[in-house]
């Protein structure tokens, strides 16, 4: 199977089986989907979904987290992974929104990404889930499965190059719903560790190129 045969099985089967799909984490603004986005790094979103209703009732709005300390958030997300760092970036982040965009979430990645804690990964969330643009977030779940699968070359060695390469073979319809895809295939099926190939649509014809794993 060519890799252009592999992306139209694999989209073809998603826009049945999932033609509507979101981030799993709950937010109820533009700034809680970018606070939840940051705390989900390396850490799940069912943890991050179990703090943020607790963090949003004493912070709902930038302005509100703006007006606190780091050692003021720790509480409310000790729990989470990193969270001296993530508190530092939360508050930062909320004074920069504050202070340089008028309260307002920018919709520009080159502003995004001056954002405290905010990294490409991150600002390509907030661009396709809140703003719904064509943008590929590649998370560590994504860069895997988008190898595994053989959707991209072995010479797309950085979230960078796969994302580019997704971006070339993806309509730009499909690009928003196409993360969350392979994220969510990635994060349940495809696991890291033990992937579930019986319970996999594409076992059929996956080259499983998994790296350090005992299946060939």
């Amino acid at each position: 199977m060519t890799r252009q045969e592999r992306y139209k099985y694999i989209l073809d089967y998603y826009r049945v089986k999932m033609p509507r799909v979101s981030t799993e984490l709950e937010f109820g603004s533009a700034f809680q989907l970018i606070v939840s986005t940051l705390l989900s790094a390396q850490c799940t979103d069912k943890r991050v979904n179990q703090i943020t209703p607790e963090l949003f009732r004493h912070y709902p709005t930038a302005e509100a987290m703006a007006a606190v300390e780091p050692e003021d958030v720790y509480p409310l997300i000790k729990s989470v992974s990193y969270p001296n760092a993530k508190a530092q970036h939360l508050v930062g982040m909320a004074r920069m929104i504050v202070n340089d965009f008028g309260g307002e979430l920018p919709d520009r990645t080159e502003d995004l990404i001056k954002l405290p804690g905010v990294g490409r990964k991150t600002a390509n969330v907030l661009q396709a889930v809140w703003f719904g643009k064509a943008t590929m977030a590649v998370d560590t779940h994504v860069y895997r499965v988008s190898h595994r699968l053989g959707l991209v070359p072995k010479t797309a060695d950085t979230p960078y190059k796969v994302e580019q390469e997704l971006l070339k073979n993806i309509p730009e319809a499909d690009v928003p719903n196409a993360h969350h895809w392979l994220l969510l295939h990635g994060r349940y099926i495809c696991t890291s560790r033990m992937p579930h190939c019986a319970e996999c649509p594409f076992d059929s014809f996956c080259p499983k190129l998994f790296e350090n794993s005992k299946l060939k």
